[in-house]
């Protein structure tokens, strides 16, 4: 039992680290904010063209 004990102890200080390295962040750390500019280009927002079907005469 022991071994239980000091592997849970062991987990939960792991756990505790972390937790206190992201409250850390959260608190000391500002984000600068940047603008985000994304080209997109003009065929990507057209439509796909309808193509009949040569054997059954509908469009897919």
């Amino acid at each position: 039992m022991p071994t239980l004990t000091r592997l849970l102890t062991i987990l939960a200080l792991l756990v505790g680290a972390v937790y206190a390295a992201m409250a850390a962040l959260v608190a000391f750390v500002e984000p600068q904010p940047v603008p985000v500019t994304v080209k997109v280009p003009i065929p990507a927002l057209q439509p796909a063209p309808v193509v009949p079907n040569t054997q059954t005469g509908v469009a897919k």
